[in-house]
C-alpha cells in the first residue's frame, strides 16, 4: 500500500485548526501507521520545541489498582491503565475532568489544558485533589513528535485538529471514541466515522 493511501483524500481538504494544549490530535482514516491507526490524541503541550500528548482510546489490560493504588478511587471506569503513547512506557501521566466551578489556574497541582481539562501533577496526594477532580485517567507513556513533525504530518493530511471535551478524556469501555469524535465535526468528517479498521471487511 502506498504511503500517500490516505494523505491527500479527506484532511487536506478541510479547514485546519492550530494545534494546542487542550485540542485533540484525530488520525485520518486509513492512516498506515499501527501506533496511531484509529487513535484520538489528546495534546498536553505544545510549542516550537516539540508536541506531547496521550492516546485516550487504548486501554491496556493492567488495573490501576495493580500499577498505582493511591489513585484508584479517583479512576473513571474502567479502572485500567491506558497507553498514552509509545514514548516513556514507564512514566505515568494523569490527565482530570474537574469539578464545576474550579479555576484550574488557582491550584499548583493541575495545569489547564481546556475548559474543565487539566493535566495533573502525580507527585502530590490524592488527597489534595478530592474537592478538585470528578474523575481521572492515568497514562503509561506518551507520544511525541519533534519540532516541526507534526506540523508536517497534519499538512500531510495525517491528522485533523479538533476541540477535546472532557467526556472525551473519561469515554467508557464501550465507546467508539474515534467515530464519536468524527461524527460531531463539520461534514463531510460525520461520513467518515464508520471507516473500517480492516479494508478487508469492507
Amino acid at each position: 500500500m502506498p504511503e500517500f493511501f490516505y494523505a491527500d483524500r479527506l484532511f487536506n481538504g478541510l479547514e485546519r485548526s492550530d494545534p494546542a494544549p487542550g485540542m485533540l490530535l484525530v488520525a485520518a482514516p486509513g492512516m498506515i501507521s499501527p501506533e496511531f491507526a484509529r487513535t484520538v490524541v489528546l495534546i498536553i503541550d505544545h510549542s516550537a520545541g516539540s508536541t506531547l500528548g496521550v492516546i485516550l482510546n487504548r486501554r491496556s489490560e493492567v488495573a490501576v489498582h495493580n500499577v498505582l493504588p493511591e489513585w484508584v478511587d479517583m479512576v473513571a471506569q474502567p479502572q485500567a491503565l491506558y497507553l498514552g503513547g509509545p514514548v516513556g512506557s514507564q512514566s505515568a501521566v494523569g490527565v482530570a475532568v474537574t469539578r464545576n466551578g474550579v479555576v484550574i489556574e488557582d491550584h499548583a497541582v493541575l495545569t489547564r489544558l481546556a475548559n474543565r481539562l487539566a493535566q495533573v501533577d502525580l507527585r502530590c496526594s490524592p488527597d489534595e485533589l478530592g474537592e478538585l477532580v470528578d474523575a481521572l485517567r492515568l497514562f503509561a507513556g506518551y507520544a511525541e513528535w519533534a519540532p516541526g513533525q507534526l506540523h508536517d504530518e497534519i499538512a500531510r493530511g495525517d491528522w485533523f485538529v479538533a476541540p477535546a471535551l472532557p467526556s472525551d478524556v473519561i469515554a467508557p469501555a464501550a465507546a467508539d471514541l474515534w467515530g464519536d469524535v468524527l461524527r460531531r465535526q463539520a461534514m463531510p468528517l460525520p461520513l467518515f466515522a464508520t471507516f473500517p479498521e480492516n479494508l478487508e471487511d469492507n
